[in-house]
């Protein structure tokens, strides 16, 4: 079960309510709660893979954390960042290597 979603709201809302509600119920919501459709480990694998793969590493370590929470294994995201290295760009692999460590390693 996909926990409930707050970041949008906690660190946008007064600023942008429409993007954190948004953000929250329909990103986090509706659409990643459709585990029936991708469970939420292979979810949080193509969006971490997305997220590496367009150098969007602010949102990586948030990622990072909820995919652990997924199930996603230490190994596993060496693998994928391994992979993903020939395909998107070694200096991006780096970089996902350093946040993935922090969070994988504790």
């Amino acid at each position: 079960m996909v926990k409930k979603q707050t970041a949008g709201r906690d660190k946008l809302g007064d600023f942008a309510p429409k993007f954190a509600e948004l953000n929250d119920d329909v990103l986090f919501g509706q659409v990643s709660s459709r585990e029936s459709e991708l469970p939420a480990h292979q979810r949080s694998l193509i969006t971490i893979s997305a997220l590496i793969s367009a150098g969007n590493f602010e949102q990586l370590p948030a990622h990072l954390k909820i995919g652990k929470e997924n199930g996603i294994t230490k190994d596993e995201i060496a693998e994928v960042i391994t992979h993903l290295s020939f395909y998107v760009g070694w200096p991006k692999a780096w970089s996902a290597f350093n946040l993935a460590k922090d969070i994988f390693n504790d």
